[in-house]
């Protein structure tokens, strides 16, 4: 019996160009811009000013409240500047600027080893917001909150996700395959922080590898499953429907089963934490597709310029070439590369004129698709024709804000409605009549 959720669709995998490639080092550069906001939640205030020099590792910005982390140094350096910079979503936001030291090695000094075991659990969760530490599947949600259990609720499973079902990412896949004691020391730490007595690491049936690097480091108490390769099997209510046959209920949470589930990448940097003191100020990335020169997945600072990033794979193969963050499905174009690899960057997707798509959109044909491809159950094209007609009740009855965007109606539309982008729109509605009856 496979391991799956009902529903769901099967876009090509394209993992070939990186699945098998070890990760590399990105060489620094002359500039880093570190926004804010990189996160859900508060924004970070900065501690450091114009012309201070400041050390990698180092605090340069606090907590702008509870749900929110500081934001450290990616490099050894002087402040440049701090205010409005450009980033990923086509916003001006405060952010600091780093110039790197060119004549510094950019090692990181660490504090060395934090003994999680011996701490109460309101330290190790202070340790972990003062980390910079969020999910790395690319929510980019403070982890230490996520770690704080609302009173009257309880987690009794913690659930690991390593499916990576994007197409063409393959990051999470080479952290398993190349750091499984760090993804399994990652997770029981969060398991010690949750009291929890067992976790579930759940891994597509694609990656064969790195299945067997975690099986074969992995304690009793953490059990590696592997699990159908199906799109989008990385959801967190389709990874818990997957592996325990339960659903989420429509418009709860994990929590309400008593479930919490994180990233493969999170965990691994939780154990590079607590382990080394090093907090997040860098991440693998996948860059690949047909419009870069030489996919790789690198390890990159947080900060790091996109097209930085992409010269450090060859460049471009097409001035007209798109790039992505993140995978097809759910990942954003960009307008522009002059803007910052940020904490929940998976992978940077370059794609040429003949992967760019440009279909031409048609009435709907009333088949049903959408249906049969959406993981929650809802009726996609229904909801895009409520929204381009703004109603806003009959979208909120119609459940639209439990739709996570997965694009799997866009994917099986055959006459190219942007299903997803009406979803967006949908959602867009829905807040603005929150917001003016409140």
């Amino acid at each position: 019996m496979s391991l799956t959720f009902r529903h769901g669709v099967h876009p090509p995998e394209a993992k070939s160009a990186t699945a098998g490639r070890p990760i590399e080092r990105m060489p620094f550069v002359d500039e880093y811009v570190i926004p804010l906001n990189q996160h859900i939640g508060a924004p970070s205030k900065a501690l450091v000013t114009p012309g201070e020099d400041v050390r990698r590792g180092q605090p340069i910005a606090e907590p702008g409240g509870f749900v929110s982390v500081a934001q450290h140094a990616p490099v050894t350096g002087t402040v440049r500047s701090v205010g409005l910079k450009l980033d990923a979503a086509g916003r001006m936001v405060e952010s600091i600027v780093v110039a790197a030291d060119p004549y510094d090695a950019q090692r990181f000094e660490g504090t060395g080893p934090l003994d999680f075991e011996s701490l109460p659990r309101d330290e190790v969760v202070r340790a972990i917001q003062a980390g910079g530490m969020v999910g790395l599947g690319g929510a980019a949600f403070p982890s230490h909150v996520k770690l704080s259990i609302p009173e009257g609720k309880v987690v009794r499973t913690l659930v690991i996700n390593g499916c990576e079902c994007e197409p063409y990412l393959t990051c999470d896949h080479r952290v398993m395959a190349e750091r499984p004691e760090a993804v399994v020391r990652g997770t029981r730490i969060m398991m010690s922080v949750l009291g929890v007595q067992k976790a579930w690491i759940g891994v597509e049936l694609n990656k064969p590898d790195a299945i067997a690097a975690l099986q074969a480091v992995a304690p009793p108490d953490v059990e590696v499953v592997g699990l159908e390769v199906k799109y989008p099997q990385g959801a967190e209510k389709m990874l818990i429907e997957a592996i325990f046959g339960e659903q989420v209920p429509q418009g709860g949470l994990p929590l309400d089963l008593g479930v919490l589930c994180n990233n493969v990448g999170t965990a691994a940097a939780l154990a590079d934490l607590f382990d080394r003191g090093l907090p997040l100020i860098e991440r693998v990335v996948t860059v690949t597709g047909p419009g870069v020169a030489r996919p790789k997945n690198l390890l990159v600072p947080v900060g790091t310029p996109l097209q930085a990033v992409i010269d450090a794979c060859g460049g471009l193969v097409d001035a007209k070439s798109a790039v992505i963050l993140g995978g097809p499905m759910m990942g954003r174009p960009q307008k522009s590369l002059n803007v910052p690899l940020l904490k929940g960057t998976s992978g940077i997707l370059c794609l040429d004129g003949a992967g760019r798509g440009g279909h031409v959109e048609h009435p709907c044909i009333r088949c049903g698709r959408c249906l049969d491809a959406c993981p929650l159950f809802l009726n996609p094209a229904r909801l895009a024709r409520l929204a381009r007609a703004e109603r806003p009740d009959q979208l909120e009855a119609l459940s639209l804000m439990s739709c996570f965007e997965c694009a799997s109606c866009s994917y099986v539309c055959p006459s190219a409605i942007p299903l997803v982008q009406w979803m967006r729109v949908g959602k867009a509605i829905v807040r603005a009549r929150r917001a003016a009856d409140s």
